[in-house]
């Protein structure tokens, strides 16, 4: 059973800012060790954030265009989705004006043979004059990945000694937790090391919106889900968790967050104050829990998604995903327990039944008297 890293209070509970936008009723947390299910936390050359072309580069429209969505969720979308021609030119001139720092990490095991080239391309497209920190969260890889990235102008650490007087349990919200004891950045950025088509715009394009708007605190990815089958790469299918488990449920129990086309993506960025008081899941639910969370904390409108294009990484077979889809299932279904929502979901889809159906119900009495008569 996945675990997790929890404020004081057993069983964890889901903090909050004192800002307007969050829910009333709950405290924030400190770093401490609990035994509920999530642990709170405590370029050399120019690159443009516009790597591609406008909004016809963009995730399909049909994967957010779907019946379920609330009023609020599409007005969510249209006002806080960031396309490539959303994004400003200026982020270095941006972030030297604001005089805020940025950490990009990297939750890493067994990733030799994507690593490398990640980090090479933040380092070499992005550093110093908007990465000022990169790092690799080792997770106890028995390859060559430390040695590969060291090598590609990272730091490396082992995640499992972060914070040494509190065990570690496995898994990438583990690791995602306990970078935060030693990222020093304003905004902390976190990619995964298996993307295969990596490109510096992860990064800016993620960072770009918290520079762009001091009231923005927490950015996540979007993109088209290339799948590989049958030694075919097919443009669209792959995230089948997502598209079959998570978003149907955040959807059912948490429609607020409907408009999120990638709510389990891997990369993300935030402010570090925010992240701070967030409580984080272990395992593979953190991303679906730190949206549930950042719901409370910061409000809908201090979240926003960009577009990052296209995302390749190795595929795993449907027999692998079960563990995954449970694990986010009871992350999902916790939270809603939590916030009193576990009840049948309004289906937003459906139109007002009562007329047509007094109406049916007339017409067949109708037809049973002219068959009497």
């Amino acid at each position: 059973m996945e675990t997790g890293r929890a404020g004081p209070r057993s069983p964890a509970r889901p903090v909050r800012s004192r800002g307007p936008n969050a829910r009333s009723g709950r405290t924030p947390c400190s770093i401490a060790r609990s035994g509920g299910t999530c642990v709170a936390g405590s370029p050399r050359d120019r690159v443009s954030s516009r790597p591609f072309n406008g909004r016809e580069s963009v995730t399909d429209r049909a994967a957010y265009d779907v019946p379920w969505l609330t009023r609020r969720a599409h007005r969510w979308y249209a006002k806080h989705t960031f396309h490539a021609d959303d994004l400003s030119d200026n982020l270095f001139e941006q972030k030297r004006a604001q005089g805020v720092s940025i950490s990009v990490a990297l939750p890493a095991v067994d990733e030799g043979a994507t690593v490398g080239r990640i980090c090479r391309s933040i380092a070499d497209a992005l550093m110093p004059d908007l990465v000022d920190e990169l790092v690799v969260l080792d997770g106890g890889s028995t390859d060559d990945t430390a040695a590969i990235a060291r090598e590609a102008g990272a730091t490396v650490v082992d995640a499992r000694a972060l914070l040494p007087d509190i065990p570690a349990v496995k898994g990438k919200g583990e690791s995602l937790w306990r970078s935060l004891s030693i990222l020093g950045g304003d905004l902390i950025c976190w990619i995964d090391a298996d993307i295969e088509n990596f490109e510096p715009h992860f990064v800016s394009n993620l960072v770009a919106p918290l520079l762009a708007d001091p009231a923005m605190m927490f950015v996540k990815a979007f993109y088209r889900r290339p799948i590989a089958y049958g030694g075919v790469v097919l443009p669209k299918g792959g995230g089948r968790v997502t598209e079959l488990l998570a978003r149907p449920l955040l959807n059912a129990l948490f429609p607020e967050l409907g408009g999120f086309i990638q709510p389990l993506s891997g990369e993300y960025a935030g402010r570090r104050d925010v992240l701070m008081q967030l409580p984080f899941f272990t395992g593979y639910s953190v991303e679906a829990g730190l949206l549930i969370d950042l719901l409370d904390v910061v409000g809908l409108d201090a979240i926003a998604q960009v577009d990052l294009g296209s995302r390749v990484h190795r595929n795993r077979p449907l027999d692998e995903l079960a563990p995954m889809a449970y694990a986010i299932a009871r992350a999902i279904l916790r939270r809603a327990e939590e916030w009193g929502r576990l009840h049948a979901a309004q289906d937003h889809a459906q139109p007002r039944r009562g007329r047509a159906a007094a109406a049916c119900r007339i017409d067949r009495r109708r037809r049973r008297r002219a068959f009497v008569t």
